[in-house]
Parts: structure tokens; sequence; C-alpha cells
């Protein structure tokens, strides 16, 4: 299992620890190992990702409409605000520095990739891609 210990922030440059606090109550239960992939998959990239969604707490909105809670709950995903080249860029890649479940939502207006590092330890099959 993915441990929530205190993060040095100074490890990520890229990113601040507002971005994944939970957009319901504020809480941050975002992990140290899905930032390190993060942080890694970021500097490699070359461009900014911007975050919609971190870790997100049991009573969120999103959570509590479904059956299980997802892996936001568990501090192991991020959806990232992206289209076109950036998304492609994202997805073609985020294999490669060990995240497990891609998810891609690239119509309309709200577009973004869904990444997290579970594994059958966190309830889910993984690695999967799908679509929203």
């Amino acid at each position: 299992m993915f441990g929530f210990g205190k993060l040095d922030w100074s490890d990520y440059p890229n990113f601040s620890a507002d971005e994944f606090a939970c957009s319901h109550c504020g809480e941050n239960k975002i992990t140290k190992e899905l930032l390190n992939k993060l942080q890694e998959l970021r500097t490699d990239l070359d461009f900014s990702f911007v975050i919609t969604s971190g870790y997100r707490c049991p009573e969120h909105p999103v959570e509590i409409k479904k059956d299980t809670s997802g892996t936001h709950t568990q501090g192991i995903a991020v959806d990232i605000l992206c289209r076109g080249d950036k998304a492609y860029k994202i997805i073609t890649n985020a294999s490669n520095y060990g995240f497990t479940g891609i998810g891609v939502k690239q119509k309309g207006n709200n577009r973004f990739i869904h990444l997290d590092i579970a594994s059958l330890n966190n309830g889910k099959v993984r690695p999967t891609v799908w679509n929203y």
C-alpha cells in the first residue's frame, strides 16, 4: 500500500500542495509515490500540467455517487487538464513512468487525462485504459 507521509514539496518544483487538495474539504492525502512519478513525467515532457483533481475525500460529491470509492480517495490518482498534442504526449508516455490507469476524456470543454498508480493491491485490475 501507499503512504500519506509528510511531503517535502521542494521535491516537486512544478507542483504545489494546493493543487492536490480535495476541493470538497481541503484535505490532502496525495501520495509521494504518485507525485514522484508525476514530477518525472512533467520534467521529461517539459510542459505545464494543470491539475484539476488530485486527492478526493470519501464525501466528495464525485465519490459519493460511486458504488466504490475510486483511486482519488486513495491519493494515487490525478486528473490533468489537457487536449490535443499535450494529451497525446501524456497518454503515450504515462506507462513508461509507472502509471497503470489511464482515463481519457477528450470530448467537450472539460477535457482531461486521468493517471493513477493503482494495482490489484488497491482492488483494481491494471494496467488499463478507458474513456469517459
